[in-house]
């Protein structure tokens, strides 16, 4: 709404999204300078609101940003104290021996954490250091200055109806321009996508790979509590219909962490990704677990999975990408807090020299020199070929060659096989229903597994009805004329909400609906809908879950 006027603020950076790469950022630049004007904008109802993450935290980020954050009280309670590794089969296991796995799947060091807690906690420190964060502020629109650079953004508009127009309560917003803008969305960000794509910043990269992330936090009975355990699994139940795994943390106060990730490059459009989650809870190894306890959250959230070889360029005149919208997953490791928390301080390292300089609005390569080039590429460079393995050979396969592949670039520095190409999007990887069977899943049965709106009720999602839907369509006919006719609409499957479905009544044509107010902002459908007719924008700031302790 480019005609509204608006009143414009002047800061010396301007970091969207509160999440551990910009509150890095935030803290880094004020430890360079205390004087730097930082404004951080959380689209959340408050720092930590839409963070989801696994998680176990490797500090080497923290330990660079924080070195006494220990003293300072970072919420880092449970050190990992044993590290387990399944193949499950539907009615037993087979443990992974740890022996020869290479060193860097030890979690050994690390913490089982709440990252939102960790970005609670974070926030405290950055505003003690004068930081200015706004939580409820999303940033709808990017602005751009005479040159075509990116010069700020606009946030906090609020109070349109339905129809897009502005209601009686309407807040057109502001403007916060920045010498440099950070964006720091997190997957698939709407921001950092219109960046990516005006500047074309994916040219010559493998296109990026995602999952998506399910996860429940439970209370067990303290007789099966073991804290500091983590298990993951691989295998059943969803063997070879999509590349995917588990992930059991038991933390502090007898809570587990469930969780379960799908990787979005399958097949069969027929996948139903939450449904994998709720049946895997079914088998005996995880069911005798959590027989007694109960679910207190849940939530969803896409991952980048494509790694080193999937990462566009980072900087554009006036504008840099940390974190996951740039996509620093380890993807055998499960992790990328701590590659965003060094994205962000390397970020405001490269700023920082340049306002210094004198310089604003252009690029900052020595922050993409850094990120390629130093700790965060030399991490995921080792690990570059295990997703696209997966993707093509399968688990074993990717098993084998995988483990090979990353011991020779963890002794020798390189690969025999070179660097794998990843090769589809995950929305092109879908194929047509009728090359694919109907899969069969078993209802929830209310204790250890659960139907999609009683789980998203548990994510304390709540979006405002009178505002226009932040899921909007390319082309209103594409869901019902091609998606449901040659995919059997898949986005009635893929979305671990049931923000979509299609209804059919007697006597009249198939219609589709999206149901927005169910939605826990994990950015599957913008990613995987065949079509990608469905795009994700930002709701007004404030609305969406209210993860308390993800």
């Amino acid at each position: 709404m480019a005609d509204i006027e608006r009143e414009a603020m002047e800061y010396d950076v301007v970091i969207v999204g509160a999440g551990p790469a910009g509150l890095s950022a935030a803290i880094r630049l004020k430890q360079l300078d205390a004087d730097c004007n930082v404004v951080v904008l959380e689209k959340g109802s408050e720092v930590g609101a839409h963070i989801l993450s696994g998680a176990v935290l490797d500090p080497c980020g923290l330990d660079a940003l924080i070195p006494d954050w220990k003293e300072k009280g970072a919420p880092l309670n449970v050190p990992v104290k044993e590290d387990n590794f399944y193949m499950l089969g539907e009615a037993g296991e087979v443990r992974v021996p740890n022996f020869p796995m290479p060193p860097l799947m030890n979690n050994h060091g690390n913490y089982i954490v709440s990252m939102g807690n960790v970005c609670r906690w974070m926030a405290e420190q950055a505003e003690e250091m004068g930081v200015e964060i706004f939580p409820g502020m999303a940033c709808s629109e990017i602005v751009y200055g005479d040159k075509g650079e990116v010069k700020g953004v606009v946030a906090g508009e609020m109070g349109l109806g339905a129809d897009g127009k502005p209601g009686p309560s309407y807040e057109p917003g502001m403007e916060l321009h920045g010498k440099y803008v950070f964006l720091s969305e997190g997957v698939r960000g709407s921001l950092s996508k219109q960046v990516i794509e005006k500047f074309d910043l994916a040219q010559g990269k493998e296109p990026q790979k995602y999952g998506v992330g399910m996860k429940e936090i439970w209370e067990i009975d303290p007789a099966k509590h073991k804290e500091g355990t983590v298990t993951h699994t691989m295998g059943w139940p969803l063997g070879k219909k999509a590349g995917g795994g588990s992930f059991i943390y038991h933390l502090d106060n007898n809570q587990v962490y469930v969780g379960f990730v799908v990787h979005l490059g399958y097949k069969n459009p027929n996948v139903f990704p939450y449904m994998e989650f709720q049946q895997f809870k079914h088998h005996p190894m995880v069911a005798e677990l959590l027989k007694g306890g109960k679910r207190v959250a849940y939530g969803a959230r896409a991952i980048t999975e494509g790694g080193y070889q999937s990462m566009p360029k980072m900087v554009a005149p006036g504008v840099a990408l940390l974190g996951c919208s740039v996509g620093m997953v380890n993807v055998p490791r499960i992790k990328g807090n701590h590659n965003a928390m060094i994205s962000g301080k390397a970020a405001a390292e490269a700023a920082y020299s340049a306002i210094q300089a004198g310089r604003s609005g252009d690029e900052l390569p020595d922050y993409e020199k850094e990120v390629r080039e130093g700790a965060i590429g030399k991490d995921l460079y080792k690990v570059r070929n295990v997703k696209p393995l997966w993707s093509k050979f399968g688990l074993t396969a990717s098993l084998a060659i995988g483990g090979f592949d990353m011991w020779c670039n963890t002794l020798f520095g390189g690969s025999l096989i070179g660097t794998l190409k990843h090769g589809k999007s995950d929305a092109e990887a879908t194929e047509p229903a009728a090359d694919h069977k109907m899969i069969d899943y078993p209802k929830p049965d209310g204790k250890l597994s659960f139907d999609r709106l009683t789980n998203v009720a548990f994510s304390f999602t709540n979006h405002e009805e009178s505002q226009p839907a932040h899921l909007t369509l390319k082309d209103d006919t594409v869901p019902v004329g091609v998606n449901l006719e040659k995919f059997a609409g898949p986005s009635a499957r893929y979305c671990p909400a049931g923000v979509y479905e299609f209804v059919e009544e007697e006597g009249k044509d198939t219609r589709f609906v999206i149901n927005f107010q169910n939605c826990v902002h994990c950015k599957t459908c913008d990613i995987k809908d065949p079509s990608q007719n469905i795009v994700w924008t930002t709701p007004q700031g404030g609305d969406g879950p209210n993860y308390p302790n993800m």
